[in-house]
């Protein structure tokens, strides 16, 4: 046998012992028991992050409700005050209306008290000048004493007639 023979030999010997030996050392079952634990701790690592994705989509889905809530609720939130805005808006204007026809009635009913001081005031005046011009007369035309219980029983009717 030549040399090339012998070493191919020898390199087929060594790889046979190596095969056996790794074949009584159980290594294909480690490598495969190896691979077989870490597929399984993937599986349960893909697993959980399934179960985590499930649950943030679920609170997500949440959220978004209350948050459509929190919306519908500041919407109720700003009608209502437009609707009390409104609604004193409008007690206002009408108290105010009130307060005028109240002021205005009162301003007429002065205007009217007013007048009719003024119309007594004229009948007295003219009362007054009516009675010293008929003093006068009847003092130019008759006696002093005569003059005088005319003139007072003219006073007493014009009294009488006034009250």
């Amino acid at each position: 046998m030549d040399a090339t023979s012998l070493a191919t030999l020898w390199a087929t010997i060594a790889l046979l012992i190596f095969l056996g030996a790794v074949i009584y050392l159980k290594v294909p079952g480690m490598l495969a028991k190896s691979l077989d634990a870490r597929a399984a701790k993937i599986s349960t690592e893909l697993e959980e992050a399934r179960k985590l994705r499930e649950e943030a989509q679920q609170l997500l889905g949440q959220y978004q409700q209350k948050r459509k809530e929190a919306e519908k609720e500041a919407a109720d939130i700003v009608a209502a005050a437009k609707r009390e805005a409104e609604l004193l808006a409008s007690e206002a204007a009408k108290k105010t209306e009130d307060y005028v026809a109240r002021r205005t009635a009162l301003a007429e009913q002065k205007i009217s008290q007013a007048q009719r001081e003024a119309v007594s005031e004229v009948r007295a005046s003219a009362v007054d000048i009516a009675v010293e011009a008929a003093r006068a007369l009847l003092a130019a035309k008759v006696d002093v004493k005569a003059g005088a219980d005319l003139f007072k029983s003219a006073l007493d009717d014009v009294k009488a007639k006034l009250n």
